[in-house]
């Protein structure tokens, strides 16, 4: 089926959808005070503040080992300067998609999707450091909201993708193509309609939209074949979506990994072997962030 045929049946599936989760109001008001010239750091950080839920989240992922900090953060302020402005938007978004998807268990057990999404995350940014892309945090949040899509079919389409997941079990198909045989679309244009809706950037709504076809991303090419190889990573490992689909790859072979060579050709010395190995090691670590994102809140 052609892409915009592909685009065309997320729209119509999304359109009908009539409590779509909308991006929580004070994210919403983070977002548009983002955009003024001349707002400064404490603005932002009071506003957050009136979202309980949203201060304790952006602290709890600042302190995670992925971020490194040198001491631990305990307030909003200190942590919006450790991030910088430059991905404020990106955590508030990201914030946002954990806020509105997290109670929504459907067809897959939710936390082991968000455990596959932070993984992806995590593998994301360690492939960026390696590869010396400029930006490893944005690796990171792109890792985490790639798989949007999924939750809305899981969620919303149930039944449907209930009926997919039992027809590929133990079978060697992937995922993205038992959707596209059966739905005439898939997660990918399914989570390019949501991220659009809720104002993503440009450059996350291409990940989320091409991180199976990397070749066809333009805007930022090199972090779409970073996240697709991270996806790729993690499915064949422990942060798997408890295994629900079957993936094999050759690195070799992939699309994603000629991109990242082509951008950066140290990469070609990687041990695949000992490099999947140092992911097993980070895996608990991985668990223990989504346990703690996820904890209770108190004022």
């Amino acid at each position: 089926m052609e892409p915009t045929q592909m685009l065309e049946k997320a729209h119509s599936l999304i359109d009908g959808i009539v409590d779509l989760p909308t991006i929580p109001v004070i994210a919403t008001k983070v977002l548009t005070l983002l955009d003024k010239p001349d707002v400064e750091l404490d603005e932002v950080a009071d506003l957050i503040l009136t979202d309980q839920v949203l201060a304790a989240r952006v602290i709890k992922i600042v302190n995670s080992p992925l971020y490194r900090a040198s001491h631990e953060i305990t307030s909003v302020k200190r942590a919006l300067i450790h991030l910088g402005f430059r991905h404020i938007r990106e955590l508030a978004l990201t914030c946002s998609f954990i806020e509105a998807f997290q109670d929504k268990d459907g067809a897959f057990d939710v936390k082991t999707f968000w455990e596959h999404s932070f993984g992806v995350g995590v593998v994301a940014k360690i492939i960026a450091q390696r590869a010396h892309y400029q930006d490893p945090e944005k690796a990171y949040l792109a890792g985490i909201i790639h798989d949007i899509g999924e939750v809305f079919l899981s969620y919303y389409l149930r039944t449907q993708f209930d009926q997919i997941l039992a027809a590929i079990k133990g079978a060697p198909y992937k995922l993205y193509d038992a959707e596209a045989e059966q739905l005439g679309t898939t997660h990918c244009e399914l989570g390019l309609c949501i991220g659009r809706q809720w104002n993503f950037p440009t450059d996350y709504c291409e990940i989320i939209a091409a991180h199976h076809r990397p070749e066809e991303a333009t805007t930022d090419p090199v972090l779409t074949a970073i996240v697709n190889l991270a996806d790729l990573f993690c499915s064949v490992r422990e942060l798997d979506y408890g295994g629900r689909e079957w993936v094999s790859f050759n690195l070799a072979e992939e699309r994603a990994w000629k991109i990242l060579k082509s951008f950066a050709p140290q990469m070609r010395d990687l041990d695949v072997e000992r490099f999947c190995f140092e992911l097993d090691d980070r895996v608990p670590e991985i668990q223990e962030l989504v346990r703690s994102i996820f904890a209770g809140y108190t004022a």
